[in-house]
């Protein structure tokens, strides 16, 4: 049914961020029309041509994806998830917005670059969906563009301290790009590792005979993204400009932003489920099944996972991202059989996100107003899409997921969505599934039938940061 009918969702209990309530939910035009508390005189008034028993259900914001790299060339190949096939992916797992990288190749102009993310998205996304801009060459041109992207609703910009020679910026490069953002109101993202001192591990490594991807976790130092994040945050506080440090994985580094946000400081945090639920084990798995782990940030000693879990109780880590970005084992990761740096780096994830976090309910790290908090509603506020994105309440977006909290499924390659030949986390089993998603109130997902087609979601242009001043 197209997102013009009206739908009435009973009998489900309504998880947001800030409450859970056994209510109805009454959708028109796209949008939430209404709730009242379920069995309720004005909730049994409701008529709709559709109506979905959410009994024994929960009803529950469709998740904010902030962080996916779709299509995105790296090493010699690309992404193997399309805008198409990743954003239908997403959808099976209750995501149903995404904010993806758009990249200024160096020698062009970060207009051309999202141009040319516009053209490979266009038409092709089963869910709405954003753009970050992924600023390779910081210059006058780049620093100008930053100014006309906010005003159009491009507001984050991300910069990298690692990957010398192909996306790196020096830290006087860092520094300019903070103050534009300053005063222009955008956020800086940062992927917070001291490539330049890697660089020299991995050369070493490799001259030592050291190939195997164990050794992609031991050269990239957790000390070096700790010294990168204290990096990125004094010069954030020269600049006056908010901080967004992504992929965190390690303690150390987590201990610099929780410091930092003592203080007071406008720095925030992101983590993902691969530092959450894998680790080093992974990586050093038998013949050159470690390779399908490698990623960067790269994945720590289990140890550091207790210290992020911490970190998303006491919002000192606000949003959980995937970084989905998908390489084959067959034909991409094995780019690097004899060399590790030669490893694409990423991991998909984003169809597993929304499942994961309800298991870590389950398991006792959060709540499960804290799951849909880090899920869907900070990533809407902090990429300006808040209160459309992230909640249901009277006028947001109906981004709606029908979860069974009883359902149990196990996590394979050979039952999910996304382009990809192998899943990092195989053989998992999770209690929760994701039943029935609405997109602007059209269903994508019937009681795990996909119903959606490509180029259902629409460009979201976005507000700056909602946690500014």
């Amino acid at each position: 049914m197209s997102s013009g009918t009206r739908t009435l969702i009973r009998g489900g209990l309504v998880v947001t961020a800030a409450d859970e309530t056994h209510a109805d939910v009454l959708i028109e035009h796209g949008r939430i029309a209404a709730l009242a508390a379920h069995g309720t005189a004005v909730a049994e008034s409701w008529t709709a041509e559709r109506v979905i028993d959410a009994a024994n259900k929960y009803v529950i914001p469709g998740g904010v994806d902030a962080h996916t790299h779709m299509e995105l060339p790296f090493g010699g190949t690309a992404a193997s998830d399309t805008f198409e096939t990743g954003t239908r992916a997403a959808a099976w797992g209750g995501t149903t917005t995404i904010v993806d990288f758009a990249v200024q190749s160096v020698g062009q102009s970060p207009r051309h670059g999202l141009d040319t993310w516009y053209a490979k998205a266009d038409g092709n996304c089963a869910i709405d969906y954003a753009f970050h801009m992924i600023l390779s060459d910081v210059d006058e041109r780049s620093l100008a563009a930053m100014d006309r992207l906010v005003e159009e609703g491009v507001t984050s910009f991300k910069l990298f301290m690692a990957y010398p020679g192909v996306f790196y910026s020096d830290d006087g490069q860092i520094l300019r790009a903070m103050q534009r953002a300053s005063d222009n109101g955008g956020l800086i993202m940062m992927h917070a590792e001291n490539g330049i001192a890697i660089d020299v591990l991995v050369e070493q490594a490799l001259a030592a005979g050291r190939t195997d991807p164990r050794y992609h976790g031991e050269v990239r130092r957790a000390l070096l993204e700790a010294e990168a994040t204290h990096r990125a945050i004094q010069l954030a506080r020269v600049a006056g400009s908010p901080l967004y440090v992504v992929h965190v994985s390690a303690a150390e580094a987590l201990a610099e932003i929780t410091a930092a946000r003592a203080k007071g400081l406008p720095v925030f945090g992101e983590t993902c489920p691969q530092y959450l639920f894998l680790s080093t084990d992974n990586l050093a798995e038998p013949g050159f099944e470690g390779a399908k782990y490698v990623c960067s940030t790269p994945l720590r000693p289990g140890e550091h996972q207790a210290a992020l879990w911490r970190g998303l109780r006491t919002d000192d880590l606000q949003v959980v991202s995937t970084d989905h970005c998908p390489f084959c084992f067959s034909g991409q990761k094995e780019l690097g059989r004899n060399d590790f740096s030669k490893i694409p780096n990423g991991l998909p994830g984003v169809e597993n996100r929304m499942d994961l976090l309800h298991q870590a309910v389950l398991d006792g790290h959060l709540t499960r107003r804290r799951w849909i908090d880090i899920a869907c509603a900070t990533p809407a506020r902090m990429f300006g899409l808040y209160p459309k994105k992230g909640t249901i309440a009277p006028g947001a977006d109906a981004d709606v997921v029908i979860y069974d909290p009883h359902a149990e499924q196990t996590l394979s390659a050979a039952t999910h969505h996304m382009n990809v030949d192998y899943n990092p986390y195989e053989g998992t089993r999770i209690t929760g599934q994701v039943e029935t998603v609405l997109s602007r109130g059209e269903v994508v997902i019937d009681r795990r039938t996909y119903t959606g087609r490509a180029g259902h979601g629409q460009y979201l242009p976005r507000g700056t940061c909602q946690y500014l001043g």
